[in-house]
């Protein structure tokens, strides 16, 4: 009888240790978030270790955001509907943009309008003395950018093509890899690379393409004769033709977009206020009282502040349109609301289905549901980033107010894998310890 009580001791003590290891396995391994019932609105694959390319596309809402480029004498802006309006010289016919519709970017150059349309083809008008216009054949666009005689499209596998003027090689960006934003000089071109290096090619007359020591670049704009890079800091760097004081941004902060005109530099505060250095005789410098410029979703590619010869001109949040310079006509444009940004990544391990991952936006006061999605062998931690709003950082399920521009990345950890040797080394000691308790128990009542 005493045996048969020593057997049921050890396989109570192999069921107990079951009990102690079974829970904290099946809790690991159950860690993943059912999906919602309700169909995920559309959204965008980004790679977690850079927001870029993908960030180009528009809003899942189908609202476009407004944002302006301005040429040497004419002025372009982008309405919420996606439509475009223009003002000033139309010499070549590059104000002829009445009938474009569904167009998510535009760009100017000298006597030249060049649009994107959501479907990623290419669109222009007005000079195309240089083949500058030669666009039609462009597809799979993210980003266009153009200034002087030739025009630029940033493809989304990070390749870029170039039509028009190419007498100082500012065309040659067939190698190019890797880049995330493009930004044209008069004759010379620059590229962003997803490691925040930069390239450029065309004329160096003035050091403007002297940028191959820069590092943690996150926007850059080009000018007449100068380059521009805005820091992950804020701060600014510049290099070229400095005459007029164009490069004496050292001492600017907290900058988040800048433009580049023909002789001067423009630099938006994440404050919304604006500041200016370099040629001001037509009084495109006259920004000091701006207030309410947004920083846009994916503002690499829509600028809410545009530079050229002679105008300054920048989109404020609620659409209207501000002007420096002789295009003061430019103030009576609205262009649609600029909406807030809701920027959503995650680290390997898994995803977020609702609403995706990308960009997108929201009127202030939406409440956006948000999912985060374990993969297999992986749970969910916290959400990081701008999570003031969150309702619950650490649930994989739970909601965010909008009220701002946002930027947050789902967490997520791989579940340790269980120690069979350790496990197996546990039960087979409780398994002997019973035999030898059984074993001694039958000697003695022998």
């Amino acid at each position: 009888m005493k045996g048969r009580k020593m057997l049921l001791l050890a396989l109570f003590s192999i069921a107990l240790v079951f009990s102690l290891i079974l829970p904290a396995w099946v809790a690991g391994a159950s860690a993943a978030v059912p999906l919602p019932d309700d169909h995920s609105i559309n959204h965008l694959a980004v790679d977690s270790s850079s927001l870029a390319p993908t960030m180009a596309l528009n809003t899942p809402q189908g609202n476009v955001t407004p944002m302006v480029a301005a040429g040497w004498w004419h002025t372009v802006g982008l309405k919420s509907d996606g439509t475009v309006v223009a003002l000033g010289g139309n010499s070549s016919g590059q104000c002829n943009v009445g009938n474009w519709m569904d167009i998510i970017q535009v760009a100017t150059g000298i006597e030249h309008t060049v649009g994107l349309k959501s479907d990623g083809t290419v669109v222009a008008v007005g000079q195309n003395g240089s083949g500058q216009c030669n666009v039609g054949g462009w597809t799979d666009i993210i980003q266009v950018a153009a200034h002087g005689g030739h025009t630029v499209g940033l493809k989304s596998d990070g390749t870029v093509v170039a039509v028009g003027r190419n007498s100082e090689e500012q065309c040659n960006v067939g190698s190019w890899r890797d880049i995330i934003h493009v930004a044209v000089g008069s004759i010379h071109t620059v590229g962003l690379k997803a490691d925040g290096t930069v390239v450029a090619v065309g004329d160096n007359y003035d050091k403007q393409r002297n940028v191959g020591g820069w590092r943690d670049i996150i926007h850059v704009a080009a000018g007449g004769r100068h380059t521009v890079g805005v820091k992950s800091d804020g701060t600014v760097v510049a290099v070229g033709d400095n005459e007029y004081g164009q490069c004496n941004v050292g001492n600017w902060t907290d900058i988040v977009q800048v433009a580049a005109g023909s002789r001067y530099t423009v630099g938006v505060k994440s404050d919304g206020t604006v500041v200016a250095v370099g040629d001001n005789d037509y009084g495109q410098c006259n920004v000091g009282g701006w207030t309410d410029i947004k920083q846009t979703p994916g503002g690499e590619y829509y600028h809410t502040i545009a530079a050229g010869e002679y105008d300054t001109v920048a989109v404020k949040s609620d659409g209207t349109v501000v002007a420096a310079g002789p295009e003061i006509e430019l103030g009576k444009w609205n262009l649609g609301v600029i909406k807030d940004a809701f920027i959503i990544s995650s680290t390997a391990g898994g995803s977020v289905p609702t609403p995706g991952e990308g960009v997108f936006t929201y009127n202030a006061g939406v409440v956006v549901r948000i999912v985060a999605k374990p993969e297999k062998g992986y749970r969910f931690v916290n959400w990081t980033g701008d999570v003031d709003t969150i309702a619950n950082v650490d649930a994989a399920l739970t909601v965010i107010t909008m009220s701002d521009n946002y930027s947050i990345t789902a967490n997520f950890e791989e579940v340790p894998p269980l120690n069979w040797a350790l496990i197996g080394g546990i039960i087979a000691a409780v398994v002997i310890v019973g035999l030898v308790i059984f074993l001694v128990r039958r000697k003695r009542a022998a």
